[in-house]
């Protein structure tokens, strides 16, 4: 039994070593590991005789067998070292890019959304008259979105089917999706001294949901408080922005009067256009269109935001930029802006990095 063990031993590890050094890769290696250390491989085999020796046999071939086996496990282990990095270099060879060549066509990858595009050209436009980017939160309270603008108990604003409550929390006040971006123009008045030029954007919400509508909306607000403001600094600054975000040479606008519970007194304007096909094109044309809402601040709106009416005047105005978005660039419905389908990205996005301004372009 003995000699028969020791010629066993010389020859398997002579065959098993030979093998592994062999493997051409890694499944190669692999089959020559399971069959001299696997389950019923030839090495585990040997292992498996030593309860059939006798204990002196076992005492002289348990540590040589032990050391076939961890020979064995090491030229494994090494030859496995060696074709892993055979199959890296193989990969990178082949892998090989030619950082000179020109970039493949392909689709463009990342779009800013129309909406963004809009926000920066309206904040180029007012920032090239002096405007300055103001914020605030989108959940607010009762006060600051209808109480201090001046919005009566009971006004249809205040309801449930237009507006988004939230419940109250014990000994908290009554807090609402802003309905507009006009609390930022009460935060801001009453923190600042006048003059104040500010342009407010950010996402509103109300109640309401179709192909022109959505509950959730993108805004934009105008306030100037200074001494002796009138309505013609109004007429004169929208004017200016509706020609210069529409890229045209002129307009022809008129304000109608309106009601808002914020200003006194209230004008909506429209300006002439004309459709051709599924475009629209603003300055031409013998049609009408209302594109904003604006006004002179209401004196009360002023009083509550402790500012003296009878020294300081302004004038606010607010329009919906998915609907700018949607005049400029023709897109027919608002609900695909919110549905984040990349080919409708695609079509109507943006590069990022084009920064509109006044005298390079907008877009």
């Amino acid at each position: 039994m003995r000699g028969k063990t020791l010629s066993d031993i010389t020859t398997i590890e002579k065959e098993a070593l030979e093998a592994i050094a062999g493997a051409a890769d890694l499944d190669a290696l692999d089959a020559v590991r399971v069959a001299e250390l696997g389950k019923k491989g030839r090495v585990s085999g040997l292992m498996g005789s030593l309860g059939k020796m006798s204990p002196e046999e076992r005492k002289e071939n348990g540590p040589k067998l032990n050391a076939l086996k961890n020979r064995v496990n090491d030229a494994v282990a090494a030859r496995k070292t060696e074709l892993e990095a055979e199959a890296l270099e193989k990969q990178l060879a082949s892998e090989t890019l030619d950082l000179t060549l020109p970039p493949a066509p392909g689709p463009k990858v990342g779009a800013l959304h129309p909406v963004m595009q809009v926000f920066e050209e309206v904040a180029a436009i007012f920032g090239d008259m002096g405007f300055t980017v103001a914020e605030g939160p989108d959940v607010e309270d009762d006060w600051h979105n209808f109480t201090a603008l001046n919005f009566p108990e009971g006004h249809p604003a205040r309801e449930t089917h237009d507006t988004f409550f939230m419940k109250a929390q014990e000994g908290d006040t009554p807090k609402v999706l802003r309905t507009h971006t006009s609390p930022v123009q009460v935060r801001t008045m009453m923190k600042q001294k006048p003059p104040i030029r500010i342009l407010v954007p950010g996402r509103v919400y109300r109640n309401d949901w179709d192909a022109t509508h959505t509950p959730m909306f993108h805004q934009v607000e105008g306030l100037v408080i200074e001494k002796g403001t009138h309505m013609g600094h109004l007429k004169g600054c929208l004017i200016d922005f509706v020609r210069a975000f529409f890229e045209v040479d002129s307009v022809e606008a008129r304000f109608r009067p309106h009601f808002f519970p914020f200003t006194e007194p209230s004008a909506e304007m429209d300006v002439k256009y004309t459709r051709k096909g599924e475009t629209i094109e603003i300055g031409a044309g013998d049609s009408w269109m209302e594109i904003l809402g604006s006004g002179m601040v209401h004196p009360n709106v002023l009083r509550n935001c402790g500012i003296d009416p009878d020294e300081y005047q302004g004038f606010a105005f607010g329009m919906g930029i998915d609907r700018l978005a949607m005049l400029k660039y023709g897109m027919p419905d608002l609900r695909p802006y919110f549905e984040a389908d990349p080919q409708w990205t695609r079509h109507y996005g943006f590069a990022p990095w084009s920064t509109p301004s006044v005298s390079g372009g907008l877009s």
